[in-house]
């Protein structure tokens, strides 16, 4: 077993947060009158691994942050455990433990890798919990351990977003959210990000992953919807939506 796996299950293990499934029922994003998501309905079981995947303005990165109370949404039900999400703040929602990995990383150029992951531990005091918590994500990402004084600006893209991901887990969640991880990354550092994912789901963390790379997506999750215009047209295990003429022409080219 390898120590980025151990300290993977030791992130989640250890959270003081009950793994709880998450629940979407109608739910409905409108900017300025135009219906951006439109009665979407999904669900993330305790520990599962779930994609979106859609074209661009198809209604992902909305359904995300209505999730994350990022915007403003309203839903027949909209539910993380037993708490309700559209009475809770965003800050409040990272408390419940969900971990959020924004499209296009986000990070604090200025700042050292270091204090970009202390800053994703702001919910917490700085104390021994949070020192093994910064040392369990340098041992996930050794890469971050190496440049920990180095300005985050000045480190690649896929460096910035293991950065990224290790930002979110210093929140210790057990839901991680990722909006489209792989934008702008080569084909060798997508599969980096996927073996990531892999990782931490083995750990028993659950997975949100929107996404427009479908590959990835069916390769790290096991069940998806597909989005188009606002609304889910398509759901199905990772496997069956692989194996569907229509998504396979549409989003795999093949």
């Amino acid at each position: 077993m390898s120590d980025a796996y151990t300290a993977a299950h030791r992130l989640t293990s250890t959270s003081g947060h009950a793994p709880a499934k998450l629940v979407a029922e109608g739910l409905y994003v409108n900017y300025g009158g135009v219906a951006a998501v439109r009665g979407v309905s999904f669900t993330v079981e305790i520990g599962q691994a779930v994609g979106i995947i859609g074209a661009n303005g198809a209604g992902k990165t909305s359904t995300l942050k209505a999730v994350l109370g990022l915007v403003n949404r309203r839903a027949d039900k909209l539910a993380y455990g037993n708490v309700d999400l559209t009475r809770t703040h965003a800050r409040k929602i990272v408390r419940e433990g969900i971990g959020y990995v924004p499209e296009g990383r986000h990070v604090f150029g200025g700042l050292t890798v270091e204090k970009n992951l202390l800053l994703g531990a702001y919910i917490q005091r700085w104390n021994a919990e949070t020192r093994a918590q910064l040392s369990e994500v340098y041992e996930i990402f050794p890469v971050l351990a190496e440049m920990r004084t180095r300005l985050a600006g000045a480190l690649s893209g896929g460096q910035q977003q293991m950065l990224a991901i290790g930002r979110a887990l210093m929140s210790k969640p057990r839901l991680l959210v990722l909006d489209e991880p792989s934008m702008g990354l080569s084909p060798k550092l997508v599969d980096e990000v996927l073996a990531v994912v892999q990782r931490l789901n083995a750990a028993e963390m659950g997975i949100l992953l929107v996404e427009q790379n479908a590959k990835l997506t069916f390769e790290a999750t096991t069940y998806c919807y597909v989005m188009e215009n606002g609304r889910i047209e398509i759901e199905g295990s990772a496997d069956d939506l692989r194996a569907d003429p229509r998504v396979r022409k549409i989003y795999l080219g093949i």
